[in-house]
């Protein structure tokens, strides 16, 4: 069975339908990635499936349950967190504030504490930086703080839309080596990512979205080398 199963989706902007009826499914442990040119659909599908939107029609199947109609804190706590794009982080509090909010549904302190220290790990950048207002850091540094919180909530799915947008060569190579770490630590991702060529590069699977539809589908490895996905996507 499938960690997270959508079926059949469909989801509207009032009249304008932006999801018409896609399905796919991410398995325990890979890197999927959704790659499409902008107005694709990719963000409009993160948000549904975390409860920030509200699907028309179809279902949402996570760990066996269906969370179409569950709220988005609950489906925090069920064990599924979402990077948002543009990161927004809260600019006013501190990075040590923001990730303590990453973990707003846990109650044992000490494995609190104990995640923290692997977000330190992971990025030691926020640990140098933990009493900075977040508002303060580069982009890539708040790149960073919005993977570092929505880990904190110790997610077995992670979800992440366009990590990449806006940093810099070096900074790109830092979160997608970060993203693998991740992974590697057997947390499974879904990423929304503009930059195919990197997606592709660490996805096991991919998925191809077009004006609301997934019109390809296969091994990543494949479509890297699939000449319609190069000529679109890749630059070449």
């Amino acid at each position: 069975m499938a960690m997270l199963e959508i079926k059949d989706l469909e989801v509207f902007y009032g009249m304008i339908q932006a999801i018409k009826g896609i399905s796919f499914e991410v398995n325990q442990g890979e890197v999927i990635a959704l790659i499409g040119a902008n107005g694709a659909g990719k963000t409009t599908t993160l948000q549904t499936i975390t409860g920030m939107l509200q699907a028309k029609k179809g279902h949402i199947i996570f760990e066996g349950t269906d969370i179409t109609k569950v709220p988005g804190h609950k489906i925090v706590s069920m064990g599924m967190a979402h990077v948002p794009e543009g990161r927004r982080v809260f600019s006013h509090l501190t990075v040590y504030e923001n990730l303590k909010l990453g973990a707003f549904t846990r109650k044992d302190k000490n494995e609190i504490e104990e995640t923290l220290q692997k977000v330190y790990k992971s990025f030691p950048r926020l640990e140098e930086r933990k009493n900075q207002l977040a508002g303060t850091l580069s982009g890539g540094e708040q790149q960073m703080l919005a993977m570092g919180r929505a880990l904190m909530s110790k997610p077995r799915i992670i979800l992440m839309d366009e990590p990449s947008m806006g940093l810099s060569p070096i900074f790109v190579e830092e979160i997608f080596r970060i993203i693998r770490e991740i992974s590697a630590a057997g947390t499974t991702v879904l990423l929304v990512e503009q930059n195919a060529k990197k997606a592709l590069s660490i996805a096991d699977r991919a998925y191809v979205l077009e004006t609301g539809n997934i019109v390809l589908s296969g091994d990543a490895e494949e479509l890297m080398n699939n000449e319609s996905i190069k000529k679109a996507y890749l630059g070449e």
